[in-house]
């Protein structure tokens, strides 16, 4: 499997594969992971480090991936030692080193596609680059509809979708976290990315203290505070913990423990993977009415959805639940129940079945012949 963003930096994509990866091999399965790094040290000894990442603005985010001749190398070597059944592209359509090894790799190659951008069109203006480069892959996957969407519109091609997956038992099995009171809000995420929407969220609750209504807030995710609560209440900020990012058993337990999950993102997400974790630990969710949102939701039978950026109409959502503690046992029993075709045991075995069918012929991955990034043309190209 090929990851384009740094191993050790928090993000959905790498959770998906490390999970799949664990999933593959408790199946028996023989893993290797290719992925950038910022600390080679700490890896597991079934990673591969291609080297430090870089920085780029994508869809909305900065995204660290590793790209160029030394990545290029790296790959080559990686693939042409390993004598791998199969290899499993991870957003091989970005500049990253997914579309490195798709240009390197000859054989059985599956791509799967998590990014969901209809906007962002200049992403995928190099078509004629990717498209020989796609074209190459046995199999296509998309982690929902509006990732399969962005595919079909700029790449022209099409892809089963298979959603992320999920522990589900992790979720919804353990203990509680005893430092949060019971009329808890929560929010998970990188919560200085515009697009997560805090913000939005903050702007909700403020409504909610000018209405009277007890609460608390915890926000948890990497991220620098310090420029969310100078803009908050002297209230709001009284009732408001930042945990800083949290470790998977810690962020389990918060979501097992709070009365509301929300999720106010503004854009670009292609799946909603909290949502998911969310519903398994048994916390009802109020999410913004994204595609992707929408799809993990079930068109809102599974939880709340407002419009995105509505501010005030997510205060009239969460004053109503707060209040409603039997509609929050409803979307709890009913969230848990959705989210179990999230599962590993459901989508890892969607993905093995890919597996098995474009690996049937017996055909090895190697190299090929590709050229791009030879050394007699790094200093010129590069």
């Amino acid at each position: 499997m090929v990851s384009p963003y740094g191993w050790d930096l928090p993000g959905g994509v790498q959770a998906h594969i490390h999970d799949l990866a664990l999933y593959c091999m408790a199946q028996g399965h023989d893993v290797s992971v290719m992925a950038p790094a910022v600390d080679e040290s700490n890896l597991p000894d079934w990673v591969t480090s291609s080297g430090r990442p870089i920085a780029i603005p994508y869809n909305g985010a900065v995204a660290r991936v590793a790209f160029g001749p030394v990545a290029n190398r790296r790959v080559r070597k990686w693939i042409n030692e390993g004598e791998f059944d199969l290899l499993h592209l991870h957003e091989p359509a970005i500049p990253s080193l997914s579309l490195l090894a798709c240009w390197a790799a000859e054989g059985p190659l599956v791509g799967t596609f998590h990014v969901s951008a209809p906007k962002q069109k200049a992403i995928y203006a190099v078509g004629p680059i990717l498209e020989p480069a796609i074209e190459k892959l046995h199999a296509r996957i998309a982690v929902s509809e509006t990732a399969r969407t962005t595919l079909t519109d700029h790449l022209d091609t099409d892809a089963v979708v298979i959603p992320n997956g999920i522990n589900h038992s992790d979720f919804a099995v353990g203990s509680r976290a005893t430092d949060l009171p019971k009329r808890t809000i929560g929010f998970i995420g990188r919560f200085e990315e515009p697009r997560k929407g805090l913000s939005i969220l903050l702007e909700s609750c403020e409504i909610l203290l000018a209405r009277g209504e007890q609460f608390h807030l915890v926000v948890a995710g990497p991220g620098d505070a310090s420029e969310f609560s100078e803009t908050m209440s002297a209230e709001l900020r009284e009732r408001t913990q930042f945990l800083g990012r949290v470790s998977e058993s810690r962020k389990q337990e918060v979501l097992r423990s709070i009365a509301l999950y929300v999720a106010p993102n503004t854009g670009g997400e292609s799946f909603g993977i909290i949502l998911a974790e969310a519903m398994a630990a048994g916390a009802p969710v109020i999410a913004s009415d994204l595609p992707a949102f929408q799809d993990v939701l079930e068109g809102g039978a599974a939880g709340e959805i407002f419009s995105v950026g509505d501010s005030a109409e997510l205060a009239a959502r969460l004053s109503a639940l707060l209040s409603d503690p039997s509609r929050r046992e409803q979307l709890k029993a009913i969230g848990q129940k959705s989210s179990h075709r999230f599962d590993w045991s459901i989508v890892g075995e969607s993905i093995l079945d890919i597996y098995r069918m474009v690996s049937a012929a017996g055909e090895k991955v190697r190299l090929g012949s590709d050229l791009r990034f030879s050394r007699d043309r790094e200093d010129k190209n590069l």
